[in-house]
């Protein structure tokens, strides 16, 4: 077993690791035992009853965060011509089509999230293979290949994203800063958490909303009682 750095110790004995805390409880606990030179990012990590191998049992969805990311987003419209000013005019860091197809296809994606319309969508299918593993592939449920795409624009800039179960069963999003006070910490991962809730698959059986932590980056992961996150 790996020795615990003098950092890490602190950390681990400000509070108890086998103890389920209440959400606020845990998002207090996080801001004290991060201690990272930079601003970290504060992660939410929730096991779910499911089986995404099953199609009707995978649980995918978006939700706006009420107090932003904490960080800058970049995004691409991959639009045609006529919409190209309405990117412009939402925000967008970048727009166009080919121009940037033929860049995503040299290995650029210095990007945080690609929106598209559905009439560009057969030449974005080709960049499946260099999108998909970075989580950049837009998705008409996601909101990402959309014909409004201004809007889009404006509520990726404003803090929406998108979360997505994993082969494990388990939904990984990040959804602050740390810097963030503890209660538009707890007001995001909570918007969260409902989004989630409201997304239970109907072929789901058993307990939906197993377990749940929220650790900072580099931090250890504190429990959270699942009763606090439907509150």
């Amino acid at each position: 077993m790996a020795k615990l750095s003098k950092k890490q110790k602190e950390a681990f004995a400000k509070f108890d690791k086998t103890q389920v805390y209440s959400l606020e409880e845990a998002v207090n606990i996080v801001k004290q035992i991060s201690y990272t030179k930079f601003d970290a990012s504060v992660d939410l990590d929730v096991r779910l009853g499911v089986d995404p191998r099953k199609a009707n049992q995978m649980v995918r969805g978006s939700v706006t965060l009420p107090h932003g990311t904490g960080k800058t987003v970049r995004v691409l419209v991959l639009c045609t011509p006529d919409k190209e000013e309405e990117a412009k005019a939402a925000g967008a860091d970048y727009y166009g089509l080919d121009e940037y197809v033929d860049k995503i296809k040299g290995g650029w994606t210095d990007v945080d999230v690609i929106i598209t319309m559905p009439s560009c969508m057969p030449k974005i299918g080709a960049l499946g293979r260099i999108l998909g593993p970075r989580g950049l592939m837009p998705n008409p449920k996601t909101g990402t290949v959309t014909m409004e795409v201004g809007k889009a624009v404006q509520e990726a800039k404003a803090g929406k994203i998108d979360f997505k179960v994993d082969k494990f069963g388990i939904i990984h999003t990040a959804v602050a800063k740390v810097s963030f006070d503890a209660n538009k910490i707890v007001d995001n991962a909570r918007e969260v958490l409902s989004a989630i809730i409201k997304l239970k698959p109907a072929a789901a059986k058993g307990t939906y909303m197993k377990s749940i932590s929220i650790s900072s980056t580099m931090s250890p992961g504190v429990k959270v009682d699942t009763k606090s996150a439907s509150l």
